[in-house]
């Protein structure tokens, strides 16, 4: 039996290994065991547990309770309580998603350990090392001992950094890794939780929203949060484009931006004068698949929404200057936008006047069962 560890500590990473744990349970429940461990990085009853409720993800069997605080202090926190739990529970390999410090973390702790690392969404590059994601997604491809990259790009990303070989091993190791271009978790969730998320949920109804007649957006990021500047322009131009267009904003408000907004008195009396921008709490699974596949245009800092727009045909405007997931701006399905009010608004406007198509990009919905066929492959 392959004993597994995974660790999850962001809201994104909860909803991807939704997908894998859902895999294990209805395919491989007699040859691979998972333990899940939560960081606590991101800890909020409506932006974790809700998740595990709504998904019907098993209850982590350990949580760490970080919280929050500076990089270093909750990393080096994760590290110690990861070490602690690999070396009572001994997997066979540690599972990674993502970018997150809890990422990193894992990674640091299980590769000191000589414990294989398996790194969920490799490959990916901003190129841009300003951005903690980057430096953590770079750090744990390099210890891993089995890398699964969603996208062609991230896979020769690899390549070119030595890290991907032209053969993969019969048995990957740490220094002989197997790296696959397998497709994307999020699709697999995508398709299945697609079907029967208006089921689950009334938000449209309960926020009064009819489909195709709302923009949907998400701002998070430090650097969009934290940066006044930034943060005036975008909601400026959310201010302009509900006036435009007549047509309600919805934002699913994160806890650091509601606080960093409140901040700003000016920029909180704007919003509130604006009753087309539509602030509503943080959003479940099942309310921002609902909302996706609803909203006319998606404009948003997240990577996970931004391939999420692209899942449901919803052409996206990128509140950054550089993305992990250059296909979706490359085929025309968005547009990087940064936080320039100007840009923000001619983007939407071209986007609601293109026809755009949207190639089969992420794989076949079964990235899950591939990835759980190659660590039987390569770890048992």
């Amino acid at each position: 039996m392959l004993k597994i560890l995974t660790v999850i500590g962001a809201r994104p990473q909860i909803i991807k290994a939704a997908a894998l744990s859902r895999t294990i349970r209805l395919h491989f429940s007699g040859q691979i065991t998972e333990l899940i461990v939560h960081t606590g990085q991101h800890y909020d009853e409506n932006m974790s547990q809700v998740f595990f409720d709504e998904m019907g993800i098993p209850a982590p069997h350990y949580n760490l309770n970080v919280g929050s605080g500076t990089h270093g202090g909750q990393t080096a926190a994760m590290i110690s309580g990861l070490e602690k739990i690999l070396l009572e529970e001994k997997p066979h390999a540690l599972v990674l998603y993502g970018d997150t410090n809890s990422t990193l973390a894992g990674a640091v702790a299980a590769s000191k350990l000589h414990i294989p690392v398996v790194h969920i969404e490799a490959g990916l590059r901003s190129f841009n090392k300003s951005m903690p994601e980057e430096i953590n997604r770079v750090l744990c491809d390099h210890v891993s001992t089995l890398l699964f990259s969603p996208t062609k790009a991230g896979f020769d990303h690899l390549v070119n950094e030595g890290v991907a070989k032209k053969q993969n091993p019969v048995r990957a190791n740490a220094d002989a890794p197997a790296v696959y271009h397998c497709g994307d978790i999020m699709y697999d969730n995508s398709l299945y939780f697609g079907e029967i998320a208006s089921e689950k949920t009334d938000i449209l109804q309960r926020e009064k929203l009819q489909s195709g007649k709302f923009l949907l957006a998400t701002v998070h990021r430090d650097n969009n949060t934290d940066i006044a500047e930034r943060l005036f322009a975008i909601f400026t131009a959310f201010d302009k484009l509900s006036k435009a267009k007549n047509i309600p904003v919805v934002l699913p408000l994160h806890p650091r931006t509601k606080k960093n907004i409140s901040q700003h008195p000016s920029l909180q009396k704007m919003i509130d004068s604006n009753p087309l921008i539509r602030i509503v709490p943080p959003a479940s699974f099942f309310e921002m698949i609902v909302l996706e596949k609803n909203a006319l245009l998606v404009v948003t800092d997240s990577g996970g929404v931004q391939k999420e727009a692209f899942f449901f045909r919803k052409p996206c405007v990128i509140l950054r200057p550089e993305t992990e997931w250059v296909e979706l701006v490359e085929c025309g399905a968005a547009i990087l936008a940064d936080a320039d009010e100007s840009r923000i608004l001619s983007a939407t406007e071209k986007l609601l006047s293109a026809d755009i198509e949207y190639p089969a990009l992420f794989g076949d919905g079964h990235a899950a069962e591939f990835m759980c066929k190659k660590m039987l492959e390569h770890l048992s």
